[in-house]
Formats: structure tokens, C-alpha cells, sequence
């Protein structure tokens, strides 16, 4: 992780408005990938700290592979909104894209279109449903689901002490990564944690929906508040309402235990202060680079998606799992003993 994380120092290119374009490295490429590959980099959404990280990866691996890269994407999280960019990609007849999915199921017919247009796509950071897989060469994950939603558990469980009710702050309810994380999380809170329930009873009526916004999620986090006064601990597998949660606790005062996946340069200040004890996060630069990565070599004719088929990004070769997924490893955490570190990283 530390190794990785080294990645980051490298200057890139701010965001601005809706696209940003990045001039081709001055670099000999990487043998095995074509150089001057147009390859379009698309987040959920710009203007989210999470995706700036991503994105910095991605335009550090643009640069050692001698891509014209351009980072481009709507500013609202929604499948219909990032549909209207897919199609914009096509008709700039771009070689590749990398995509983190807004929503698993509405983009996959654009995402089929622009396939067979010839471009090559790699899902990265959240994945189309398994009936669209076809439509990418991989998708290029965090880590297995189950350890993601299972880790958040321990967490949350660690800072209430092993006992009180539990409620989720998620992103939007059409997020593939999201819901995969939180199916994983109610059974796990049930039979690891006797002493902990579901605010709700189940964990699917224990959700509720922030939609990577700000202002949402701290409405959300009111009516978690409001609805169950006594809950202990929320959990936030998004960066967009930790950080929200977060501020809305300190701002408050609220005695709720507030975990999930943070940045650290934004969750710095709660952690510090002690609102929050502690987050996590797997690093979001090496999603973005590994991605451009493979997607360079897919388009070369080299790597092909296939389970147990491998490509290397830098100095480390990733394996392709069932389904067509490569994952970088498990989420890493950030406390008051780290994170003054990992705050100046990403």
C-alpha cells in the first residue's frame, strides 16, 4: 500500500468545468501498448474528491503509457447523465474508455454501442451488472465485496463498543459497489456482533440514500437521527457522506459513532479532532492507474479479460478473478496514529 501510495506525488492537471484535457507525455511509452491512445477517463461524477484522486492515477499512467488522456463526465451521479458522455466518446471516436459505472444497469446499451464502435472499455471502481460484463474487458475493483462491507462492520462495531443499533449513509441506490458492500454487511453484523442490530430490523430498510451529495447526505444524516435518536453507530460507504456525516456530528455535537470510506485528506480534520476515530479506504490513484493499464493492454490484443489471464501496471501484475474482476487488495485504515501522513498523500 505505502508503495503504491508514492504514486501520488505526481503533479497532474487540475479539473475544471466538465472535461479536462491532458497533453500526451513526452515518454517512450511501455512496450506492449500502443502510444497515442485517446482514452477517455469518466468518474461518476466530477467535482468529488474521490474521483480527483482517481482520476490523478489514471493521468499518471496516461503519461507513462504516451496517452492523450482526457478526464471528462457529468456532474450529477446518474446513469442517464453519464449515458450522455458515453455517447459523446463515441462520436469523438475515442481508442478507450475507463468508467466507474453511476448506474450498473442503464449505461450498459451505450456502453454495448460504444463497443462496437471499437473502443475498449474497463469498468473501474464500480462495475456494470453481471448481464452487461461482456460490454468491458474487466473491471478493475477495490477488493472482494464481502471484505469491503465486513471491514466496515468492524469498524463501526469497534467504535460502539460491540453493542447498539447500526443504520447505513450510502450513495445512490442504482450503485453497484455500494449495494454489493452493504449485502455484505447484514449478515455479517448478525452473526458476528450478538449485542448489535439493524436500525431497521433487516439492513436493507437500515439504508438510506445521500446520492454522493453533500446537502443529501446531511439531510439523510438528520433523518437517521430523527427517526432513530438512539442509533450508535452509521456507516458510510461513500466519501461524499462520511465526510458529511462527519461534519454534521461535529457541527451537532451527536453522540453517534460515524465510520466508512473516507479520504483522508478530507476526513483529516474529524479524525484529529476526535469525531470520527477511525476510516478506510483502499488508494483510489491506483484504481485509476491499473485501469489505464489494462485497458492499454485489452486494446493492444494482449490481455484479453479472461479469469486467471494477468497484466502488469508498474511494477504489479494483477489477476483476473471470477466475473471478470481484478481487485488491488484490502481497504486500508486511516486513524490518529496514520493520518497525518496519508492526509498530505491523497
Amino acid at each position: 500500500m505505502q508503495k503504491k501510495l508514492t504514486r501520488s506525488l505526481i503533479a497532474i492537471a487540475a479539473v475544471t468545468a466538465l472535461a479536462v484535457s491532458v497533453a500526451p507525455a513526452q515518454a517512450a511509452g511501455v512496450k506492449g501498448i500502443k502510444t497515442g491512445l485517446k482514452i477517455a477517463i469518466m468518474p461518476k461524477a466530477l467535482n468529488i474528491g474521490y474521483f480527483d484522486a482517481w482520476n490523478k492515477g489514471a493521468q499518471t499512467a496516461c503519461k507513462e503509457i504516451a496517452a492523450k488522456c482526457t478526464y471528462l463526465g457529468p456532474t450529477e451521479a446518474t446513469g442517464p447523465a453519464q449515458v450522455q458522455f458515453i455517447n459523446k466518446v463515441v462520436q469523438q471516436k475515442y481508442d478507450v474508455l475507463v468508467i466507474s459505472a453511476a448506474d450498473q444497469n442503464a449505461i450498459i446499451p451505450a456502453l454495448n454501442k460504444a463497443k462496437a464502435a471499437g473502443i475498449t472499455i474497463v469498468t473501474s471502481d464500480a462495475d456494470v451488472a453481471a448481464s452487461g460484463a461482456k460490454s468491458r474487458v474487466t473491471a478493475v475493483l477495490p477488493a472482494a465485496s464481502d471484505r469491503i462491507g465486513t471491514a466496515e462492520v468492524d469498524w463501526a462495531a469497534e467504535a460502539a463498543g460491540k453493542k447498539g443499533s447500526v443504520a447505513i449513509l450510502s450513495a445512490a441506490a442504482t450503485a453497484a459497489n455500494q449495494n454489493a458492500w452493504i449485502a455484505a454487511m447484514g449478515p455479517y453484523l448478525t452473526k458476528t456482533y450478538p449485542n448489535m442490530t439493524w436500525v431497521g430490523g433487516t439492513v436493507d430498510k437500515s439504508v438510506f440514500y445521500g446520492d454522493d451529495d453533500a446537502t443529501k447526505s446531511t439531510a439523510q444524516f438528520n433523518a437517521i437521527l430523527a427517526q432513530y435518536p438512539d442509533v450508535a453507530a452509521i456507516i458510510a460507504p461513500t466519501t461524499v457522506g462520511v465526510k458529511a456525516a462527519a461534519a454534521e456530528k461535529q457541527a451537532k455535537k451527536s453522540a453517534v459513532k460515524v465510520t466508512g470510506l473516507g479520504l483522508p485528506s478530507e476526513m483529516a480534520p474529524y479524525i484529529e479532532d476526535g469525531t470520527v476515530e477511525k476510516v478506510g479506504l483502499w488508494n483510489p490513484i491506483d484504481l485509476g492507474y491499473v485501469a489505464v493499464y489494462a485497458a492499454g493492454y485489452a486494446k493492444a490484443g494482449s490481455f484479453k479479460g479472461t479469469v486467471g489471464s494477468s497484466f502488469k501496471a508498474g511494477k504489479t501484475t494483477y489477476k483476473v478473478t471470477a466475473g471478470g474482476i481484478t481487485y488491488l487488495g484490502d481497504p486500508f485504515t486511516f486513524t490518529k496514529a496514520n493520518i497525518a501522513t496519508f492526509k498530505k498523500i491523497y
